[in-house]
């Protein structure tokens, strides 16, 4: 919407503020038609389907062990160091941290078998974003180039990335590394992630500010919406994808999906990780511990099921402070667990609990997993090394079979036993979830090596 705003202060006869008197749609400025803002790349067809994906990424890498799979039958040296939780699965336990998923268990499907061998932060983070396809595009870019940069009907992003900062600037402090899963590969920057966190000047040129006795004048008042039309299509024609797409949410009134004063207090209330913080002691010994406290996390999923429920149809959250080697100047798992793990208990239970609610379960699919996992063996700092030979994976929703253990790791947690899962599975999974394939492989419009990652992707079996 454009707001129109007056640069006096006065009072209806009813007491509200008149120095915002007037929205108007966008359908009242000619020149700011939809094909000017949207960067829509070819013809959607019937290819995309009404669903959406979340992917929580737990960034540093969650040991696979204290999350899902805590093995307390293995030596003390490789089990949960907190032990497990039982879950509404028979048999089956979570780690000890995790009682409120452990509850919604019946709703997810754990993967204990996924595994990719990588290592490093860096190259792990990209390519399971990527689900490890050769175009090097994160799943959410190669999402976008099928379904179009933007929503055809809601003009909200199809491809964006919550971080802390994206709640409040309060957060800026907070960890955040979300160039690590935005890579956009061999496809064109327009189709990287929208970052709500990035401020546009261009937003504030939307406004048209008026005298307020020059409201009357439909003369004067046509003069300014007519410079307006001419100042933002003109500032339209240079501005990045980015600045474009901000100033089509606006147009639409779409920003409102990123406002959470809209919610009951009381789904906020549940949702909200703001007491979940690093304790004195930790602070004491690691004051950079911090910048990973997961206090807006639980905000950033509840804007996520906002954003999603109003038509954006991949986005990607982001919690950071799982990188727990020990000793020095980093976490423990004794530091780490007890603030990251509940503060992902809490969120994501929330998530789950309030798609099934809102009639969302089946249409969005929430995927958590990091960057690799954690190695076996507690190490002598008390804490656990990079270890891509098994890693966290979670599904919830989205229309897929739930309810389920899918493979089993080894006796010491080290690596799969059975049914190994690959990238090319969590590509093939979030890719069948959120499009037609068979009517993918009709499209003409599409770069090849993006048709044939997305075609050539297999989901896991066990789910579809």
């Amino acid at each position: 919407m454009i707001r129109i705003t007056s640069n006096e202060l006065t009072h209806t006869c009813e007491g509200a503020s008149r120095r915002e008197f007037l929205r108007i749609g966008a359908l009242g400025l000619g020149g700011l038609t939809l094909p000017n803002m949207l960067g829509v790349a070819g013809e959607i067809g019937g290819a995309v389907r009404d669903k959406a994906v979340v992917m929580l990424n737990l960034q540093g890498g969650p040991s696979q062990v204290e999350t899902f799979d805590p093995k307390m039958s293995a030596p003390r040296e490789y089990r949960a160091m907190f032990g497990e939780v039982k879950t509404s699965l028979p048999g089956v336990t979570f780690g000890s941290h995790f009682p409120m998923l452990a509850k919604l268990a019946h709703k997810m499907a754990v993967v204990r078998s996924y595994r990719h061998g990588i290592g490093s932060h860096g190259p792990a983070a990209l390519h399971v974003a990527a689900g490890g396809n050769p175009t090097g595009a994160c799943m959410a870019s190669l999402y976008a180039r099928v379904a179009g940069i933007t929503n055809p009907k809601t003009g909200l992003p199809n491809n964006s990335i919550l971080i802390p900062a994206a709640i409040s600037p309060d957060y800026k402090a907070l960890s955040a590394v979300p160039q690590r899963v935005t890579a956009t590969g061999s496809l064109p920057p327009a189709y990287k992630a929208f970052d709500p966190s990035k401020g546009s000047t261009l937003l504030e040129d939307m406004k048209l500010n008026l005298p307020s006795g020059r409201f009357d004048n439909r003369r004067e008042l046509l003069q300014n919406f007519d410079s307006l039309r001419r100042r933002v299509d003109a500032q339209i024609e240079s501005a990045t994808t980015f600045e474009q797409q901000a100033i089509n949410i606006v147009l639409r009134g779409m920003s409102a999906a990123f406002d959470l004063t809209k919610e009951d207090p009381r789904t906020i209330a549940r949702y909200d990780t703001a007491s979940i913080k690093p304790d004195d002691g930790t602070m004491k010994r690691n004051s950079y511990a911090k910048q990973f406290s997961p206090v807006a996390l639980g905000k950033q999923m509840l804007m996520a099921r906002r954003l999603v429920e109003a038509g954006c149809g991949f986005v990607t959250v982001t919690c950071t402070g799982w990188d727990m080697h020990g000793g020095g100047k980093e976490y423990t798992i004794t530091d780490g667990m007890p603030v990251q793990a509940p503060a992902v208990d809490r969120a994501a239970s929330a998530f789950i609990e309030d798609l099934i609610r809102r009639g969302l379960y089946e249409k969005v699919l929430l995927v958590i997993t990091g960057e690799f996992g954690r190695t076996p063996k507690i190490n002598s700092k008390g804490g656990r090394d990079h270890w891509g030979n098994l890693c966290t994976l979670a599904f919830a929703g989205g229309g897929l079979k739930m309810g389920q253990i899918i493979g089993a790791s080894n006796k010491t947690v080290s690596e799969p036993a059975r049914d190994p899962v690959s990238s090319n599975h969590l590509l093939g999974t979030v890719m069948h979830t959120l499009l037609d394939i068979p009517n993918l492989r009709l499209r003409t419009d599409l770069p090849d090596d993006v048709h044939r990652a997305i075609t050539n992707s297999q989901p896991i079996r066990q789910l579809v």
